[in-house]
């Protein structure tokens, strides 16, 4: 028998690496000569990076950049000097986790250091760059980012903005004659899971502008901002972001991205899956396992169980998913393509005591899963 095991984590559990540890376990309780192979994924939230590191063979490489009030802060990203790929996570240097409560502000906060990364990992002769625009504080629609690759964005008299959301509105003139020299040979692929546009009621800015500390007249203001900024880019370069989807995630970064690093939007969930070979490696498996922490209906909303299915199904390999916590009924199990589901939880237990036995509780599922199997 063939598995691949490729679990997302489960949050506060365990880590996509420890449920391949004891679902494996399990498994040789009953096939002890099973082939069994490893492919932990992840989503693009919380925990690809040491998932990346994983596939990519990557080192950490941290370095001192803006936080996203353009305060100075060490930041860390992976580069791979075997693959030249490096991957960059927004959030380690443009993110919410980096301020105080108190300090949300997104008409003044920046991208800078993000750009600053990705600087970086061009100098040390990245050929590919992958980056995660999750968890942003940000609304600057990219400026910040594209500001430290050399990019100007100047105001009607000529004068250089600093690249923060509230001076998008006055955007008149993108310089770009002196941007890094290896953006043009670099492939960027940007991990986005989110379909917005870049401004409206479903944009950057009335969708996130809240969370990110702007009040309503601020949201409003950013809007507009992000329409200019639009509009400036759309004479420049002949690209209609308000077309592209995703292209207001991470309060416009996507759109950014798209514009300033000739980027490429793609699903977190895919990203690692194509870093994993995932596709190629599930080749002549009898079963996948998958699992994350808790499995609902938005489950399949471009997380990591969502994607498995989907290479699963196009090898007519059947999948079984060994989860914290499970809500869903019969026919959405069906429907979702999963031929086999189980909590892992035994016994009446709170939420710490399942969390702190889920080690356990998963030998013992992956046990009772092969054991169907015999």
């Amino acid at each position: 028998m063939k598995f691949v095991i490729a679990p997302d984590k489960f949050k506060g559990s365990l880590t996509g690496f420890e449920f391949c540890d004891a679902v494996e376990e399990g498994l040789l309780m009953v096939f002890n000569d099973a082939e069994i192979l490893k492919k932990p994924l992840a989503d693009g939230g919380d925990g690809t990076m040491e998932v990346a590191k994983h596939y990519i063979k990557g080192e950490t490489v941290t370095i001192t950049v803006n936080d996203p009030l353009f305060r100075p802060i060490n930041a860390s990203y992976l580069y791979s000097d075997e693959t030249k790929i490096a991957y960059i996570e927004m959030a380690e240097a443009s993110g919410l986790k980096l301020l105080n409560v108190d300090e949300f502000d997104c008409m003044e906060t920046t991208t800078s250091g993000t750009g600053e990364l990705i600087y970086d990992a061009l100098e040390k002769g990245a050929t590919e760059i992958i980056l995660g625009i999750g968890g942003s504080a940000t609304n600057d629609g990219g400026m910040g980012m594209a500001n430290a690759l050399g990019f100007r964005f100047l105001d009607e008299k000529g004068l250089e903005l600093s690249p923060i959301g509230k001076h998008l509105s006055k955007v008149k003139t993108i310089d770009d004659s002196n941007k890094h020299h290896r953006l043009d040979g670099v492939k960027v692929k940007v991990a986005c899971d989110v379909t917005n546009p870049f401004y409206g009621l479903q944009g950057a800015a009335y969708i996130y502008g809240a969370q990110k500390g702007a009040s309503e007249n601020e949201i409003i203001f950013l809007n507009q901002g992000l329409c200019n900024f639009a509009e400036i880019i759309k004479n420049r370069y002949e690209i209609d972001l308000q077309k592209v989807n995703g292209s207001g995630a991470a309060g416009g970064v996507g759109g950014g991205a798209l514009v300033f690093l000739n980027g490429e939007l793609i699903s977190g969930n895919n990203l690692v899956k194509e870093l994993a070979d995932f596709d190629n490696a599930i080749e002549g498996a009898d079963w996948i396992i998958t699992g994350e922490g808790q499995l609902d209906e938005q489950t399949l909303s471009g997380k990591t169980i969502d994607g498995v299915v989907k290479s699963a199904k196009s090898k007519n390999i059947p999948v079984a998913a060994l989860c914290g916590s499970v809500s869903i009924s019969v026919a959405q199990q069906q429907k979702f393509g999963l031929n086999y589901v189980a909590s892992i939880v035994r016994g009446i237990s709170t939420l710490n005591q399942a969390m702190e036995q889920s080690r356990d509780n998963l030998v013992n599922a992956a046990f009772n899963f092969a054991s169907l199997l015999k």
